[in-house]
């Protein structure tokens, strides 16, 4: 292993309260160093300590690299008629993933391949070093298995989705679709999976079936999420929090007893303003939350129907123009929020132990993220302890 130090940084956002004040732990004129996989040292550059390799970073801010905790990587297809569709005045409703489904369905494992690397390169240049990537746009037992399959070669951090939408195949027997995911479906899946989540909204999955298909998870050693809240008020997140599960995602619609729920328990609360920006949707109401003390984390739902983004900055511009969060809270939200959405202390956090994944921004603050919204700004990027290569093509 070599150690590489990062020096002449202007800003470091750390993530540890105890390196410095605020909830980023902002240091100035500060040095880390990375040694392997790891943080190794945070400190004053006037102090650093002597490396294998030394990258002056020229008084750039540093920060953790993001944590994307909310996406859907493994699909073929685009909905870009859907999406125009939209934005001329139609509707948004759940069933455009079917149009999703089937493209996916029929495409081979070297297709969803690389377009989940093509995607997960996207991310990495914006700075993304973690990803949550979900099933959910097979259906059937053999193909939420393989979706699964391919997201673990790029990723720890797998969910198994298979209760997204009731497939057109069993649209006359949806308690039936409901059995097979909680039994036949989840066993293929599960050995591919860290989570189980369920898409918990009308014209989706009840509080009954989703219920099943989580407590079903749970007993396969699965970690819980859902999805809650998308498209007005409903059961999810109560259900979410009764079942501990690491996070509830959308929030959108929430009445005052999910906010308490939420509140009182160690579930996040995912928001995700990619799908409001796709859908012409209200935006969820992160002040409402972060007042009343919910944990709250950001990500971009990447998906081909309602978010097809793969950029974190964007989302925390989103989240601080239309969400009423600051700066501050936007990327904690973005990094160490997100960490906690998948139940993790080793990344989203710049201190020593921590896994060496590292943003090197193309400015001299982390408040550039939202002040220069669209703008590429990302100089470097550590994965591991690994500088990425960042071009594209």
């Amino acid at each position: 292993m070599s150690s590489t130090l990062l020096t002449g940084i202007g800003e470091l956002v750390t993530n540890d309260p105890d390196q410095q004040t605020g909830v980023l732990g902002v240091r100035r004129d500060a040095a880390l160093l990375l040694d392997g996989d790891r943080v190794a040292w945070v400190g004053d550059r006037a102090v650093a300590p002597v490396a294998d390799h030394q990258v002056d970073v020229g008084g750039r801010a540093v920060l953790p690299g993001f944590v994307d905790s909310h996406a859907h990587l493994v699909f073929d297809g685009d909905r870009a008629e859907e999406f125009a569709a939209r934005m001329a005045g139609v509707p948004y409703s759940a069933g455009g993933i079917r149009t999703t489904v089937a493209a996916t369905r029929a495409a081979d494992d070297r297709r969803l391949a690389a377009n989940l690397r093509w995607l997960l390169a996207e991310m990495h240049r914006s700075g993304t070093t973690t990803v949550e990537v979900k099933s959910g746009y097979g259906l059937t037992v053999a193909d939420e298995a393989r979706s699964l399959r391919l997201a673990r070669q790029v990723t720890e951090e797998t969910t198994f989705l298979g209760a997204h939408v009731v497939p057109v195949e069993w649209a006359d027997d949806p308690d039936g679709y409901v059995e097979l995911v909680a039994t036949t479906m989840l066993r293929a899946a599960a050995p591919y999976a860290r989570w189980v989540d369920v898409f918990c909204e009308r014209g989706a999955f009840d509080a009954d079936a989703a219920r099943r298909v989580l407590t079903a998870g749970a007993a396969q050693g699965l970690g819980l999420r859902v999805h809650a809240g998308q498209l007005g008020p409903g059961p999810g997140v109560a259900l979410a929090c009764e079942l501990g599960a690491a996070s509830a995602d959308h929030c959108t619609y929430l009445v005052d007893a999910d906010v308490a729920a939420l509140a009182g328990s160690a579930t996040v609360a995912t928001l995700l303003p990619g799908a409001e920006f796709s859908t012409g949707s209200r935006y969820p109401d992160a002040r409402r939350l972060l007042d009343a003390g919910v944990c709250v984390a950001l990500a971009t739902d990447c998906n081909p129907g309602t978010s097809y983004t793969t950029s974190m900055p964007f989302i925390i511009a989103l989240a601080v123009r239309e969400m009423r969060m600051t700066v501050a809270e936007a990327v904690w939200a973005a990094t160490a929020g997100g960490a906690r959405a998948l139940r993790r202390d080793d990344i989203g956090v710049l201190r020593p132990g921590s896994r060496a994944d590292v943003l090197v921004l193309d400015a001299p603050s982390y408040l550039h993220l939202a002040y220069r919204p669209g703008v590429a700004q990302t100089r470097a990027v550590w994965q591991s302890g690994r500088r990425l290569d960042l071009s594209v093509g």
